[in-house]
C-alpha cells in the first residue's frame, strides 16, 4: 500500500527572514558624510540645514539671494529677499491655515508663482534656479521666495531624508513637510511641529 505524503512535503523551505532596514539610515554601499562644505553663508556643515533666524541676523545675514532664470528668454538674474520679513510671510500663513492644511501644501506652493522677468518683461518668468547636486540646493532662498514647489519630489525626499522626517507619500505631503522643516530651523520655538 502506498503511503500518502504529508503535507509538509509539499511545504517550500522556510527563508530566513531578513532584517527590517530603517528607513532613516543611509542606502547601503559607499556611506556619504553627513556634513558638507557649507554652500552659502546661511547654511551649515549640515546637509539641508540652515542656520537659526536669531543666528543668522547676529552675524548681520539680513538679505537671502539666489539665481533665477527667466523661463522664456532665459536670462540670469541674482534675486535677494529680506530675511526678516519674507520668513514672518511664510510663518503667518502657517500659523493661520495649518489647522486647515492637513498635512499637505495648499496649491500656492504645488504651482508657485514667479517674479516678472526684468530683461523681456514676462510676467510669471523667474524661476529659481535649483542646484544640480542636491546638497549644494539654496533651500531658504526657495522658502522665502515660496518657490519650493519647483523641486522635484526626490530633491524633496532628500532634504526629509536629512532632516530625519517621514518621506514617503504624496509630493503635497512632501513638500508640506519640507517648508515645516526649514521654519522650524529658522524658528526651533515655532509653531512649526506636525
Amino acid at each position: 500500500m502506498n503511503a500518502v505524503p504529508s503535507a509538509a512535503a509539499f511545504d517550500p523551505p522556510a527563508r530566513p527572514l531578513r532584517p527590517r532596514r530603517n528607513p532613516s539610515q543611509a542606502p547601503r554601499g559607499a556611506h556619504k558624510s553627513d556634513t558638507v562644505p557649507p554652500p552659502f553663508p546661511w547654511a551649515t556643515d549640515r546637509r539641508a540645514t540652515v542656520h537659526s533666524l536669531d543666528h543668522l541676523l547676529s552675524q548681520n545675514i539680513r538679505e537671502i539671494t539666489g539665481e533665477a532664470q527667466c523661463k522664456r528668454c532665459e536670462a540670469s538674474h541674482i534675486i535677494s529677499y529680506d530675511l526678516v520679513s519674507k520668513f514672518n510671510e511664510v510663518a503667518a500663513f502657517i500659523r493661520a491655515r495649518k489647522h486647515l492644511l492637513h498635512d499637505r501644501a495648499p496649491a500656492d506652493w504645488m504651482s508657485p508663482a514667479f517674479p516678472d522677468c526684468g530683461s523681456c518683461g514676462q510676467p510669471n518668468s523667474m524661476r529659481p534656479v535649483v542646484a544640480a547636486k542636491k546638497r549644494s540646493i539654496n533651500w531658504l532662498f526657495m522658502l522665502l521666495g515660496q518657490t519650493l514647489g519647483c523641486c522635484t519630489l526626490d530633491q524633496l525626499k532628500y532634504f526629509c531624508k536629512h532632516t530625519r522626517n517621514h518621506r514617503t507619500g504624496a509630493k503635497d505631503r512632501v513638500l508640506y513637510l519640507t517648508y515645516l522643516g526649514l521654519c522650524k530651523q529658522l524658528d526651533p520655538t515655532g509653531p512649526f511641529d506636525r
